[in-house]
């Protein structure tokens, strides 16, 4: 049993404000040190960030309306905490205590994941699903559910859609925020550490894509777990681990990019 989520619900779309505003850290500083909090609905998004970087506030607002629209954006800007920056002053240490799972994708999550994205496709609003076995339950806005039903019926699911009408979703009729969906996020993987808004020196962050990558790699569960100031994981040197994360972020496109699907 599984659930996903597509970017365009509303606490992805708060995950995705998140990951662009550390996507613009990035773009003025090679090591940020920024953590996101992003709260978005009802014609309001309110943002409050710790950064070690000053990020224009036109930039911000730029990122609400082109991934949400016209909010009015409420924004506090404070200092990352000095005990913390002092962490990380002499080279790369676990930013934060954490305990993390990896655990191999299994075929039903696969399988949701390339419904969400197929829907998603043909219809880029608001949508949420699950997949038990072969009981399909789809919520998708501005959505023909009739279609909906029929093709995937068509495919061999038992399915349901839209169980009370439709609906028109997004912002206007729910509020996000972030790391609200970290089972969609991380599939089974999921522990307590969020993945998003946060700059790679977070262990939430780093650990959590290095346990999920070396889970997929091997096959096997990865449990790993890490205290603030640590300088290696898993018998390896945390840079390194940052390394393995940043790779992977880079490849797929950004932080944003991570938010809008999580790590499958």
């Amino acid at each position: 049993m599984i659930e996903k989520v597509n970017p365009a619900h509303p606490d992805k779309v708060a995950d995705c404000i998140a990951g662009a505003i550390v996507d613009l850290a990035y773009e003025l500083d090679e090591n940020p040190r920024i953590a996101v909090e992003v709260l978005a609905g009802h014609g309001v998004c309110t943002i409050i960030m710790e950064t070690s970087v000053k990020l224009p506030r036109k930039e911000i607002s730029s990122i609400v309306r082109r991934i949400a629209g016209n909010l009015k954006v409420i924004l506090k800007v404070v200092p990352q905490d000095e005990f913390l920056a002092l962490n990380q002053s002499e080279g790369l240490r676990c930013g934060d205590n954490g305990i993390f799972k990896g655990v191999p994708l299994t075929d039903e999550e696969k399988a949701l994941s390339a419904i969400a994205r197929e829907i998603y496709h043909d219809y880029p609003y608001d949508g949420k699903y699950i997949l038990d076995g072969k009981k399909l339950v789809i919520c998708q806005s501005n959505a023909s559910s009739a279609m909906l039903q029929k093709k995937y019926e068509a495919a061999g699911y038992e399915t349901i859609v839209n169980p009370l009408g439709d609906w028109t979703g997004g912002t206007d009729v729910d509020t996000g925020a972030t790391n609200r969906k970290l089972g969609s996020d991380l599939g089974h993987s999921v522990t307590g550490g969020g993945i998003h808004g946060k700059d790679l020196s977070k262990a939430d962050v780093s650990i959590n894509i290095y346990a999920f990558l070396q889970a997929q790699a091997t096959g096997k569960p990865v449990e790993l777990s890490c205290a603030i100031g640590d300088t290696t994981v898993d018998g390896k040197p945390y840079a390194e681990i940052v390394k393995v994360a940043q790779d992977y972020i880079r490849q797929i496109g950004g932080f944003e990019k991570l938010a809008e699907w999580g790590l499958y």
